[in-house]
């Protein structure tokens, strides 16, 4: 059985659009300014800097006139509450396990907010299982978390594809293992010349056509 590893911000779904709006509603639910949207989607970065830093970040900036339970509200729930599945991705999943293929979820991240966003978008349904790397203790690109994912499942990681967003964690991380990889663009160009995706696409739905109907 063909093994399918999907990352989930940015890839299954738009971690940062949801973000956004979350940063948008705590802005003007305190009276602060809307150009700082930008500033703070940057200390961000995709959700790629500590939950601490950020929390730092913001504390020092506005400490005067938000308390501190509504800044970690914002970065523990703020993403969580907003995630959509898009239907296109929806149906490619489903149509990659009518096909007999087994999905798993590796994101990096903590427990609490991953699982969150499956459930609360239904990808708990719609896959076979999923890793958090705060649960297992590794973080892509390091090759055990990959391993962990096909543990979960009790499928051989050999011939896996995977499937993400970040060049260097999903894309690296499958190179030095050997499998296949989709890399979702979002219209940026490939960064990298030592190593490559076996292919790219637009989006999640098309990516995951692209590796259910690779040759064997």
């Amino acid at each position: 059985m063909p093994l399918l590893l999907l990352d989930l911000d940015n890839t299954l779904v738009d971690r940062d659009a949801a973000f956004r709006a979350a940063v948008a509603d705590f802005l003007a639910e305190h009276d602060l300014p809307s150009s700082d949207l930008t500033w703070v989607m940057a200390i961000d970065a995709s959700g790629y800097t500590a939950r601490c830093e950020v929390a730092a970040a913001l504390t020092d900036r506005y400490g005067d006139v938000v308390q501190t339970a509504a800044v970690r509200a914002l970065l523990d729930n703020g993403a969580a509450d907003r995630v959509v599945l898009a239907h296109s991705a929806r149906e490619a999943l489903g149509k990659a396990q009518a096909d007999g293929w087994t999905c798993v979820i590796v994101t990096n991240g903590r427990i609490v907010q991953q699982e969150a966003k499956i459930r609360k978008t239904g990808l708990d349904r719609l896959v076979q299982d999923w890793v958090i790397s705060e649960a297992v203790g590794y973080k892509k690109p390091e090759p055990e978390i990959f391993q962990a994912a096909a543990d979960a499942v009790g499928v051989p990681l050999p011939g896996a594809w995977v499937i993400g967003d970040s060049p260097h964690a999903d894309i690296a991380g499958a190179s030095a293992l050997g499998l296949q990889s989709v890399w979702v663009t979002d219209g940026r160009a490939w960064p990298h010349d030592s190593y490559q995706p076996t292919r790219v696409a637009a989006d999640v739905a098309s990516a995951i056509n692209h590796a259910i109907t690779a040759p064997g």
